[in-house]
């Protein structure tokens, strides 16, 4: 489908820097409840209204600089910030990249409390983004009534997680028996990013674009500090846990906000099957699937797929939410 902003998405791929924080750019440390300093991003004047964007497993605020400057181009003061234990947030597991995490509810108490902030200091309309676990967490907020958005784009939602080909059963069981064997903070698999075939796989499951895949590696390898390795075991036990107990709880059906999600048919991370299952029962949600084209990152793939997904988001937003007066 064709939309008006498809050129300047186009120019903004050829001229945008995006190993480079932008000039207007600001970032800073928004403390939890707890005191725990969750690193904070915002750009953008906000005449169009306020956007938060939240990012997935073993994101940081600089792999979609891109994707944000687009929207504060388009008139959003938009904010996001670093997950509690990855990126600039710190970690669970001191001196490691190891992504651990024991309850999501943890990271779901935040988002409401950073929300609550930040619906109340910027003007409206209020609007969210969010990919794969972002995407998890924000449905669980809204779906127990903790946040209200006028609308809601999602990017390959964590719904449902694969493991390797396993059902889902399985891939639960196992990873409950790893943490009553173990340490639950211990690593799921080797930190080996510096192999090829490994990161070869890796870029492969994550997006067909070279270039934004090597943009992700140079801020990892340039500002080690953020980045972020493989998941622990317990992570992913509370992954199978969280996003089971969404499917098989009637909270879904409670999600008030418009919601628009991107999803990709061949995505080797989350379930698409889930994603449908889930997209049926929210009450107000239009589903869009990407064939081989995409991979799990719509959001940062080859411009094809990427300016298409930007296109969707604006129009949705632009239509179901009003301008400013």
């Amino acid at each position: 489908m064709p939309y008006q902003n498809v050129t300047m998405a186009v120019m903004e791929s050829a001229t945008f820097d995006r190993r480079a924080l932008p000039e207007n750019a600001e970032i800073d440390f928004w403390h939890a409840q707890d005191g725990w300093p969750l690193r904070r991003f915002r750009m953008g004047a906000g005449d169009r209204g306020a956007m938060l964007f939240l990012n997935g497993r073993a994101d940081m605020i600089e792999k979609y600089l891109e994707p944000m400057a687009h929207w504060a181009a388009r008139g959003w003061v938009v904010t996001s910030f670093d997950w509690r234990g990855q990126g600039g947030s710190g970690r669970f597991v001191p001196e490691s990249d190891i992504g651990h995490c024991s309850d999501f509810r943890l990271w779901i108490d935040d988002l409401v409390a950073f929300f609550l902030e930040w619906r109340a200091a910027n003007p409206g309309p209020h609007v969210a983004v969010a990919h794969s676990m972002g995407g998890h967490l924000l449905s669980w907020a809204l779906a127990e009534r903790r946040m209200a958005l006028d609308a809601v784009a999602l990017a390959a939602p964590m719904f449902g997680i694969k493991a390797g080909g396993l059902p889902g059963w399985a891939g639960a069981a196992i990873s409950r028996f790893m943490c009553r064997t173990g340490d639950p903070a211990r690593a799921a698999w080797p930190s080996d990013d510096e192999d090829a075939a490994h990161d070869r796989g890796r870029r492969e499951r994550l997006t067909h674009c070279a270039e934004r895949y090597a943009d992700e590696q140079w801020w990892r390898r340039t500002c080690p500090a953020i980045a972020l390795g493989p998941p622990s075991w317990g992570w992913i036990a509370e992954a199978y846990r969280s996003t089971r107990g969404f499917e098989r709880s009637p909270v879904a059906e409670g999600v008030a906000a418009p919601m628009l999600i991107l999803a990709a048919e061949n995505d080797k991370l989350v379930d698409m099957a889930a994603i449908r299952r889930i997209a049926r029962r929210l009450p107000d949600a239009r589903l869009h699937v990407y064939g081989a084209e995409a991979a799990h990152e719509i959001l940062r793939e080859a411009d094809g797929v990427r300016i298409d997904a930007l296109s969707r988001i604006d129009a949705f937003l632009d239509e179901r939410t009003p301008r400013p007066r």
